[in-house]
């Protein structure tokens, strides 16, 4: 195992047994197990690890681990509807700005940007593109490995 790997694992473990509410908190558990990580790069492992912050039993944000099972992944799928021109992707809470982000870093010709929420993403395409090309820009963004949305 290399040492991204171990690292990702590491925050894994962390994440499934810890109370973590912030990146301070994994950082400091991270450095506690031996790993120098920067900020950027536990923004992106937590991107990576499709980590996401929700509300525990005293109503306060943590850190928590995806939900591994079938039902919870088929919901996990980001859907896409439109209204008008503009497109808007569903997310599971905590997923979107990720999600906006890969959209806005990639480019693709079909979309002028994202403006991103908790659960939700306004995508706005660029003039002289249909529907139907948009979705399919977007395809990729919005499919599980191996499953295609029905968006």
């Amino acid at each position: 195992m290399n040492r991204k790997e171990e690292r990702l694992q590491a925050i894994r473990d962390i994440v499934g047994s810890e109370t973590i509410r912030s990146q301070d908190d994994l950082l400091r558990s991270l450095t506690g197990q031996g790993f120098e990580v920067t900020q950027a790069t536990l923004s992106r492992d937590i991107r990576i690890l499709k980590i996401v912050k929700e509300y525990d039993a005293n109503n306060q944000y943590v850190y928590t681990l995806p939900a591994s099972s079938a039902a919870d992944v088929g919901a996990a799928s980001p859907k896409v509807e439109f209204a008008g021109n503009l497109a808007v992707i569903k997310t599971r809470p905590g997923y979107a700005m990720g999600i906006a982000s890969d959209i806005d870093r990639s480019a693709p010709r079909e979309i002028v940007g994202t403006i991103a929420g908790d659960d939700t993403i306004l995508v706005i395409p660029r003039e002289g593109y249909s529907r139907e090309q948009v979705a399919a820009a977007l395809a990729r963004f919005t499919a599980l490995p191996d499953k295609q949305s029905n968006g």
